[in-house]
């Protein structure tokens, strides 16, 4: 009994899992998406852009270390390391920012 259980709780997992990594894609971009929050590596020099946690996030412009992005529509900037901020209904914070790439981190929470 407790064997089908074990492997009733794996194949939800799973599937979880699954519908989870689903629901994130890019364009000149990477995501690495949990249950709550993901981490998206925008490529600069692109149209970068990512769809995750049922929005559209873009990475809008770089000066220094100020990062514009676009996350539900709504358009915000930061700066990197800036206390994470509400936009579009989630949570933005700006990881790093170099000349290759910007790492943004959008949640659900602050957190």
């Amino acid at each position: 009994m407790t064997t089908v259980r074990r492997a009733a709780g794996l194949f939800a997992g799973l599937a979880l899992g699954a519908a989870v990594l689903a629901g994130c894609s890019s364009e000149g971009a990477t995501t690495d998406c949990g249950l709550d929050a993901c981490t998206v590596t925008f490529d600069r020099g692109v149209d970068a852009q990512a769809s995750l946690l049922g929005v559209e996030a873009k990475l809008i412009g770089v000066d220094g270390d100020k990062v514009t992005i676009e996350v539900a529509g709504e358009q915000l900037s930061l700066t990197v390391g800036q206390q994470a901020t509400e936009v579009g209904g989630l949570y933005a914070t700006v990881e790093s920012a170099d000349q290759e790439q910007v790492v943004v981190r959008i949640g659900r929470n602050a957190g």
